[in-house]
């Protein structure tokens, strides 16, 4: 009898795989008879759907870019039950985030926004809805506003100026030669702490980044780890029924790793709660001045949805921060002649007897240049995060259904060569010359590094801030080459933006005299 019970249960999961495969085919081959859908590459699997396309060493982006060079900038793939639009084209873009914006201005419940984002009250992830529209405007007026960030704008300047005396202070110690430094390290290091003072008033040494069981070194372990999960695939997020059964442990480790976070992210707010600063502060007493007490928001409290803004920002901020100055840095390093350009600007514009600041930027035309093209090639987000249509829409010509799954893919998106000659090249002059009009906020949708539309990056002009300075600063104050004279890899690694995979070193030598560096 033992036996008869065990195998009950394993045939009827069977019978229901079976049932759930002939629906699927039924109700496609229904959809199709009816209207013009997209194309869809042949070898979907059962139940699982396309799946197995995207599981390889390489990052999402190049994969469904190889798709589209087979079935052109619109084609559909089944994902678990999913069916998932994949657009890679300017005037197919333009389509979905002007006409259809506002169908397509919902997230899909996917498991990284469960475990990770408090349960959806991550904004970024949240469906569309008020408290999504409530959360974003706070965001967008109240955090990342233009006053905002020109109030905190000391934060900024104090994190670079701290991170160029440190390079200083490497080539004073190997008595003013050329020194190396693993720069790619200390970027890391500067871009999260300027995040952390932005949002929470904090900041750590490089000793406690380095100091296990550190405040520091488990914040900084955790949202690295929370970076790494929010890419991985998750089976339920395919097939939801199948979500209990966990068997990757990808939803035990987000679990783990949120309890983390929360654990450093609570301390904070607990602390700014007791304080009640007035006025002026870092983003979580903003939001505890503008969230009432007893606030409950589509059923998350006053404290969930400040550790969970806390949280996106943190992780958006300084991991799309820190790709694009590195990203920039190893292009400059394997293009010397850009490099220098761009340095001979900074001569012109800004000489040598001071600092480069913000205000020079609007001067500084070929270093602006310079980061457009590197977001080009290297976009913070490569594929957009995921949207789902909330009702029936046309895109591209093509009828796409209610509860379809969107993903434009970017980086696919910025190698189009009917917009841009020699696409794969490291070209800044384009943003001088023929793209001189494109910019990340004009409706150019050839160039989408930060998404568009009602949910583009709310971070974007903060993120352009930091970069810039910190790349202005690093090519006024030092001669950069690489050791040896060897190219830097430019190797991507996999996860939800595109890391870079392996560090960059190289070797600096004060360009400045030594005053100006000891005055900071």
């Amino acid at each position: 009898m033992d036996f008869i019970s065990f195998k009950l249960p394993i045939l009827e999961l069977l019978a229901l795989l079976i049932l759930y495969f002939l629906w699927g085919i039924v109700a496609k081959s229904k959809n199709k008879s009816k209207k013009n859908t997209a194309p869809e590459p042949f070898g979907a699997w059962p139940l699982i759907g396309h799946l197995p396309l995207l599981i390889a060493e390489e990052p999402v982006c190049k994969i469904l870019g190889a798709i589209a060079d087979k079935y052109g900038p619109i084609y559909s793939l089944r994902l678990g039950k999913h069916p998932t639009l994949i657009v890679s084209s300017w005037e197919i873009v333009k389509d979905c985030f002007t006409t259809n914006d506002r169908v397509l201005a919902t997230r899909p419940s996917i498991a990284a926004g469960k475990y990770l984002g408090y349960d959806n009250a991550v904004f970024a992830l949240a469906p569309y809805g008020r408290y999504w529209r409530d959360i974003r405007k706070i965001a967008t007026t109240d955090l990342l506003s233009s006053h905002r960030l020109e109030l905190l704008k000391h934060v900024r300047y104090s994190e670079v100026d701290t991170f160029i005396k440190d390079l200083y202070s490497r080539c004073s110690e190997n008595a003013f030669n050329p020194a190396k430094v693993v720069i790619s390290k200390l970027i890391e290091q500067l871009t999260f702490n300027i995040s952390l003072r932005l949002i929470a008033g904090k900041r750590f040494s490089a000793r406690e980044f380095g100091e296990q069981g550190s405040e520091g070194w488990r914040i900084n372990r955790a949202i690295k780890e929370a970076t790494y999960l929010t890419g991985v695939f998750v089976l339920g997020d395919a097939i939801p029924w199948l979500e209990w059964i966990d068997f990757q442990g990808h939803i035990g480790s987000m679990r783990r790793t949120a309890k983390k976070i929360d654990d450093v992210i609570g301390n904070w707010l607990e602390e700014h709660a007791q304080r009640k600063l007035q006025g002026e502060g870092d983003f979580m007493d903003v939001l505890l001045s503008k969230i009432e007490d007893n606030t409950v928001m589509s059923g998350h409290t006053r404290d969930t949805v400040i550790k969970a803004t806390a949280l996106i920002l943190i992780f958006t901020g300084s991991e799309s921060t820190y790709l694009g100055i590195i990203w920039t840095l190893s292009l400059l390093l394997n293009h010397p002649k850009e490099l220098k350009k761009a340095q001979e600007e900074l001569d012109v514009h800004v000489g040598r007897d001071r600092w480069v600041n913000e205000s020079d930027m609007k001067n500084l035309k070929y270093l602006r240049a310079i980061v457009k093209e590197t977001l080009r090639i290297y976009p913070p987000g490569p594929v957009t995060g995921i949207r789902e249509a909330m009702e029936d829409c046309e895109i591209g010509g093509y009828h796409v259904p209610k509860g379809t799954r969107l993903i434009v893919n970017v980086w696919k998106l910025h190698r189009d060569p009917r917009m841009w000659e020699n696409p794969c090249e490291f070209r800044p002059e384009r943003f001088l010359t023929t793209h001189a009009d494109v910019d990340v906020n004009t409706q150019h949708f050839e160039y989408i590094p930060f998404s568009f539309g009602r949910r583009s990056c709310p971070g974007m002009t903060s993120g352009l801030q930091i970069v810039q300075l910190t790349l202005a600063r690093i090519l006024q104050g030092f001669d950069l080459a690489t050791v040896g004279g060897i190219p830097v890899d430019m190797k991507e690694g996999l996860g939800i933006a595109l890391p870079k995979l392996n560090p960059v070193e190289v070797v600096i030598k004060p360009r400045l005299s030594d005053d100006l560096y000891q005055r900071l």
